[in-house]
């Protein structure tokens, strides 16, 4: 069974759902017989190259707060991370285009070494203090997963390397109706959006393994919407 997983590198609840979703896996007795695909889906498309800026900020102008309430929104963000296991820094962090990850992630895909650089990005944009919009942070991040540093240079020295299979998976998601990520699709037969409970996960496969049809879609959950703006639990 094939499950594939859109998702951005900027997106935290891409990040929580990813976690969740391996635990949810980690209990379906077929586990063995699953293979997971990850697809390409930015937040911010049309975010200029190389531009940054503090995530703190950025919340606060999105949603019309002030800095205070914004790293109080990252604060709730981050106990829920933080609940799962996952590091989750809510100070120091910067936001900006993502398609040079997306397009090592596909060069890392074809190296079979795609969730390697993809743990590894998603650990240094919300656990640690290194900026994945740092090409230097990306070449380090792709050694470091097993791929070949001359050949990760080539491809962010070149634009178009990747790219059409970047667009190919942004095609598709708007194809299939994913309009926020994450999202995920079991065999082309049910969709999740958002980052559900790690039980939903198990449920969803286990479903979708004995190809019967769900009841009832599971509930929408915490998910990124395009243009960076992500569902907050509140307080």
């Amino acid at each position: 069974m094939r499950v594939e997983i859109w998702s951005d590198i900027a997106c935290p609840w891409c990040y929580i759902g990813k976690a969740r979703f391996t635990k949810g896996l980690a209990e379906f007795a077929h586990r063995d017989e699953v293979e997971v695909v990850f697809r390409s889906f930015e937040l911010d498309p049309g975010g200029a190259k190389g531009v940054t800026a503090p995530v703190v900020e950025m919340l606060a102008k999105k949603y019309g707060r002030t800095l205070d309430e914004a790293r109080g929104m990252e604060e709730h963000v981050a106990a829920t991370a933080r609940a799962e296991g996952l590091t989750y820094l809510t100070d120091g962090r910067d936001h900006g285009n993502t398609f040079d990850i997306h397009r090592l992630l596909h060069l890392a895909a074809a190296r079979g070494r795609q969730e390697e650089l993809l743990d590894l990005a998603y650990r240094a944009n919300f656990g640690e203090e290194r900026s994945v919009f740092d090409p230097e942070v990306l070449i380090a991040l792709a050694v470091e997963a097993g791929l070949d540093e001359a050949e990760a240079r080539a491809v962010l020295a070149d634009d178009s390397a990747y790219a059409d299979e970047v667009r190919a998976d942004e095609r598709e998601a708007a194809e299939l109706g994913a309009n926020a990520v994450p999202f995920f699709v079991l065999d082309r037969r049910y969709g999740i959006s958002g980052g559900q409970p790690a039980e939903v996960f198990t449920q969803a496969l286990e479903q979708a393994w004995a190809g019967r049809e769900v009841r009832e879609p599971a509930a929408a959950a915490e998910a990124c919407e395009p243009d960076g703006a992500c569902a907050v639990p509140q307080a």
